[in-house]
């Protein structure tokens, strides 16, 4: 009895010894973007990062490597490691491939990558994790704006139910995008059943004028409202100038930041994901000395982590409600308390 007290106490100031050990004072961040702030879709993340370096100060110092693109990620990755970073946010899908390689070469670092989807895949790598906002409950609800603005277009005389036409703006044809222009149709179809849309990919993330083009192309076919998962605010201007100079009655729908800056008589409203909670808990486990995981009160699996509007890790943007059809604010409160609720 004796002696598995002694065994039961020495293991318990071991695991305080050690547990002790591992809290670090401060901690080397990387962040590795795939655009630089005048991407709406990275400085969303810039927003969160620099939330983060408010929040935690001196605790954090933050290295950045911008314009890094897809196939040429594993040099910075490498860079970041060498230059002896804690943790490494990756922001672009296609880095998921390169960024779990690199992390089996450095163990002692985490690397989190944004949008992931290979976290729980063959082979797994227990310093590499996954992150993703539940973003198409945003886009669903932005869905029920848009199709409240059809409503009103029908019921005006401007168009007829046959006419309830949206188009999309896609980047790639990943699963992401699927399912975020998916809840998108199936918002705007809960209050225009006879709602149809067109998807156009662009095939980058990135390309202003290109995504511009679609946009354009599409309103001309006769879309009424247009929305996009692409990274720059092509597809906003394309609505107001063709609303401004070509006479065309046309919204948008945006995503990543509000774009009434450059829309301010079409943008209805966007949604984004919520960065900063995410990368705000992996910042203070590595500090800590804690695996990441277990300090996510969210959905999660394994190395894979995901959260939703109840969680704050998806936000509705700004309703233009100058623009917007009357009632609309009060809609989008039901449906994220419907999301909070399980109703939806």
């Amino acid at each position: 009895l004796i002696t598995c007290i002694l065994v039961i106490g020495l293991a318990g100031v071991w695991h305080c010894v050690v547990q002790k050990s591992q809290v670090k004072e401060s901690i080397k961040v990387g962040f590795v973007y795939i655009g630089d702030e005048s991407n709406p879709y990275v400085y969303n993340f810039i927003r969160a990062q620099k939330s983060i370096e408010n929040q935690f100060g001196d605790k954090v110092q933050v290295v950045e490597k911008f314009n890094v693109p897809e196939n040429a990620v594993e040099e910075p990755l490498v860079e970041l490691a060498k230059e002896k970073c804690d943790v490494i946010f990756a922001t672009s899908y296609g880095y998921g491939k390169t960024t779990k390689e690199v992390a089996k070469k450095y163990p002692e670092i985490q690397f989190c990558q944004a949008t992931g989807d290979n976290a729980n895949q063959n082979p797994i790598v227990s310093n590499y994790h996954t992150y993703m906002g539940a973003v198409y409950q945003g886009r669903y609800i932005a869905g029920i704006v848009a199709g409240m603005k059809l409503q009103e277009m029908i019921s005006e005389g401007k168009i007829t139910p046959q006419d309830a036409k949206i188009g999309y703006v896609g980047a790639y044809a990943y699963a992401e995008v699927i399912s975020g222009y998916t809840a998108f149709l199936l918002g705007a179809r809960s209050v225009v059943p006879e709602t149809v849309m067109t998807v156009c990919y662009a095939n980058t993330w990135s390309s202003y004028s290109y995504e511009k083009e679609i946009a354009k192309s599409l309103i001309k076919d006769g879309c009424v409202i247009i929305s996009q998962h692409s990274d720059t605010t092509g597809p906003a201007v394309a609505c107001e100038e063709m609303s401004q100079t070509d006479k065309y009655e046309v919204y948008h729908v945006g995503y990543n930041q509000g774009m009434t800056s450059v829309a301010p008589t079409t943008s209805l409203i966007g949604c984004k994901v919520n960065w900063e909670p995410y990368e705000s808990a992996v910042i203070q486990a590595v500090l800590d000395g804690k695996k990441i995981e277990s300090e996510l009160d969210v959905q999660k699996e394994k190395n894979d982590a995901w959260g939703g509007l109840a969680d704050n890790w998806v936000q509705m943007l700004e309703l233009n409600e100058v623009i917007a059809a009357p009632g609309t604010r009060k809609a989008v409160k039901r449906a994220i308390d419907g999301f909070a609720k399980g109703q939806i």
